[in-house]
């Protein structure tokens, strides 16, 4: 059986986005999760439509041969008027910066944002510095859902599902596993739509959730 290629995974977000009234005249703030190799990174680029003007926002530091094809293969998928930058450690300030030109901002990847700045300053080596060091790390991502519902720009935010899992063996794993779903909680809290995206299909889940809710009121 023939895998999905991005293009198909990209279109079939603009006929579903199309479909639930997705639109880009307004700034929003979107978050589109999943998990490894799951397509959220095509769908959320389909949310993309015909002439916008698009930053996209790669966190992701290469640091070997297999982690640098990985990068090109996302470089050689996006539309080539696409305007590329690549920020490991400042993501609220580059944002801030990006949008004295207001229009639609891509950030790809949380997750990768989160593990630089881990293992950047990584001392937690003992119960106390863990904790500190998730307030630290937690201080950013709030610093950075500030600026998300201040600048003018439409920002797509994707971030990895990484919960679901078994428990990792090191604190160090845990500690980003952690900081990771606190991250995205906090985040889809702000936002205006999230989607989770599971074997290249997408579930919208604040409409999920407003049905869920519905549902209890009527009991």
């Amino acid at each position: 059986m023939r895998a999905e290629s991005p293009v198909i995974v990209r279109g079939f977000a603009n006929i579903y986005c199309n479909s639930v009234g997705f639109r880009m005249e307004k700034k929003k703030i979107v978050m589109v999760l999943g998990g490894s190799r799951s397509g959220k990174s095509e769908f959320a680029e389909g949310l993309v439509g015909p002439g916008n003007r698009v930053t996209y926002i790669a966190t992701l530091a290469t640091g070997d041969a297999e982690m640098s094809r990985r990068v090109e293969t996302h470089r050689t998928r996006r539309p080539k008027d696409w305007h590329t930058v690549e920020e490991p450690d400042r993501l609220a300030q580059r944002i801030s910066e990006i949008d004295a030109d207001p229009g639609i901002i891509i950030v790809d990847c949380l997750t990768g944002w989160l593990s630089n700045l881990l293992l950047d300053d990584n001392s937690c080596d003992d119960k106390n510095s863990v904790l500190n060091q998730e307030e630290i790390l937690m201080s950013k991502v709030e610093e950075l859902g500030q600026v998300l519902i201040k600048v003018r720009s439409t920002v797509i935010i994707v971030s990895s599902e990484v919960g679901m899992g078994i428990v990792p063996a090191y604190s160090l794993g845990r500690l980003f596993r952690d900081i990771n779903g606190k991250a995205n909680r906090y985040l889809v809290g702000i936002a205006d739509e999230a989607y989770l995206v599971v074997a290249g299909l997408p579930l919208n889940l604040k409409l999920l959730s407003a049905g869920l809710e519905i549902n209890k009121c009527e009991l």
